[in-house]
């Protein structure tokens, strides 16, 4: 597994493009719209945070996650964006959003053996295990 982190319109995607050899589409799931089997099948995953997101709109419960990702989907490359930035949201279901996505996003750090955090679309290594 490896993760790649930051805000917004940082360029995360192309940086893990380029960092992995990645650059062809069908190499990557989008969380925004993607399957949960695709989560599972792909070579890469864009917007983990919307995945998350759409399951809690569900009602899904997201917690166990992170390690049926790393059971499933070991080698995926994860880019997502940073949430727990700024001002904590003040509907309840914003902040659970926030903190359900750090928990998830801790473990998976926890378990990548590359863990970048890209702002301006340069790519920092904070964890080479």
């Amino acid at each position: 597994m490896n993760l790649v982190i930051g805000g917004a319109y940082q360029g995360k995607l192309a940086f893990a493009q380029k960092e992995y050899q990645l650059e062809d589409p069908r190499d990557w799931a989008d969380g925004e719209i993607c399957s949960r089997e695709e989560l599972f099948s792909c070579r890469g995953i864009n917007h983990f945070h919307l995945f998350v997101r759409r399951m809690l709109e569900a009602g899904e419960e997201v917690s166990a996650l992170a390690e049926e990702l790393l059971q499933r989907n070991p080698r995926a490359v994860v880019v997502t964006t940073e949430l727990g930035c700024g001002v904590v949201p003040m509907e309840a279901f914003d902040r659970n959003y926030r903190e359900c996505c750090g928990r998830l996003c801790t473990r998976l750090a926890e378990a990548s053996s590359r863990v970048h955090r890209v702002i301006c679309g340069v790519g920092t290594v904070i964890k080479d295990a």
